[in-house]
C-alpha cells in the first residue's frame, strides 16, 4: 500500500511540473505564425526542416533591441517612455551592418518603418493611421497573399509606400535551399506583385525570421533587391499588450533606425492600437521615410 501511494503522489509531481513547463510557454511561436499565414491564404503552411548538428545555425539575433517587460495593455492614449541616452540605429552611418551585410539602418538621421506579413485584412488599418500622420513606410509582402487582397496592394503603392519582397510563403528555412529553389521563390514572389502593380518598383528582400544566409543575400542582390534587417524588434508577431509595443519602439527607436513591425501574419490588433502612440512620438523626434527606391 506504501509503495502505490509512493507512486500515485509521484506522478501527480510530475504533472504539476509538466503543466507549469506549458504554462511558460504561452504566445505565439515562429511555426504558428507561419501557420497564421498560410491560413490567412488558405493554404499549408510547410513543414519546418527537422534541426540538424550539420545544418547552420540562424545568424544574427532576432532583435538587438530588448524586449520589453510585462505591461498593462494601452489605450489609444498610451504614455510612451522617455528615450534613452543611447537608443538603437545608426545614426545615419550607413546600414550594412547586418547579417550578411543586410541593411540594419538608413544610412541618414531618418526613421524607417517597416511592416512585414501582409497584406492581410488589418493592413487598411495601418495605411489608414500612416495616412493620419502623413507618414510613409515599407510593406515585406508575402507573395502567395497578394491575390486575396489587389485593392490593398494599389493602395500601398498610390499613396506612396515603399514594396519589399518577403518571400512566397515565409520559409523559415529559405537559406537551406538550392540557389535556383531561392531565386524562383523571391522571382515568384516579385511575378505576384507586379500582377497587380506592373511598374512598382520592388527594391527590397527581408529574410523571414531574419534568418539570413549568404545565398539569399547574395541571390536578392543579382535580382536587384538591397537586404534589410532591422535595428528595432517590439515582437509585436508574439501578440503583447499593446503598451509593450509602444514601450520597446518609442525607447529603442534613434536617428537612422529600421523598425519592424507586422501588418500581417496573426492578430494584429495591438500593433493597430500601438501605432496610435508610435506614430506621433516618433514622428515627433524624427524625419520617418519609406526606403528610397531610386
Amino acid at each position: 500500500m506504501a509503495r502505490r501511494r509512493t507512486a500515485t503522489l509521484a506522478l501527480a509531481a510530475l504533472a504539476l511540473i509538466l503543466s507549469g513547463c506549458g504554462a511558460a510557454h504561452a504566445g505565439t511561436t515562429p511555426a504558428q505564425r507561419s501557420a497564421a499565414i498560410a491560413q490567412d491564404n488558405g493554404d499549408t503552411p510547410p513543414e519546418p526542416a527537422p534541426a540538424s548538428s550539420d545544418s547552420p545555425a540562424p545568424t544574427g539575433p532576432r532583435s538587438n533591441a530588448k524586449p520589453a517587460g510585462p505591461a498593462a495593455p494601452a489605450k489609444s492614449g498610451g504614455t510612451p517612455p522617455s528615450a534613452p541616452s543611447a537608443p538603437s540605429g545608426d545614426g545615419g552611418s550607413g546600414g550594412g551592418h547586418g547579417p550578411f551585410g543586410s541593411l540594419t539602418g538608413t544610412g541618414t538621421s531618418a526613421v524607417a518603418l517597416t511592416f512585414d506579413d501582409g497584406p492581410s485584412g488589418y493592413t487598411n488599418e495601418v495605411l489608414d493611421l500612416l495616412a493620419q500622420h502623413h507618414v510613409k513606410a515599407t510593406f515585406c509582402m508575402i507573395g502567395r497573399q497578394v491575390a486575396g487582397y489587389p485593392d490593398v496592394v494599389k493602395r500601398i503603392v498610390a499613396e506612396g509606400h515603399t514594396l519589399c519582397n518577403h518571400t512566397w510563403s515565409h520559409d523559415l528555412n529559405l537559406r537551406f535551399k538550392s540557389p535556383d529553389q531561392i531565386r524562383a521563390d523571391l522571382q515568384r514572389t516579385s511575378d505576384a506583385i507586379h500582377a497587380i502593380v506592373p511598374d512598382a518598383p520592388i527594391k527590397y528582400f527581408r529574410e523571414p525570421g531574419g534568418n539570413w544566409g549568404a545565398n539569399t543575400v547574395s541571390i536578392a542582390t543579382s535580382l536587384g533587391m538591397a537586404s534589410i534587417h532591422w535595428s528595432v524588434d517590439p515582437q509585436d508577431w508574439r501578440v503583447p499588450p499593446a503598451q509593450a509595443i509602444i514601450n520597446n519602439v518609442c525607447s529603442h527607436t534613434g536617428p537612422g533606425g529600421i523598425v519592424l513591425m507586422h501588418d500581417g501574419g496573426g492578430e494584429r490588433h495591438n500593433t493597430v492600437v500601438a501605432l496610435r502612440t508610435i506614430l506621433p512620438n516618433l514622428a515627433g523626434r524624427f524625419t520617418l521615410i519609406a526606403l528610397p527606391t531610386s
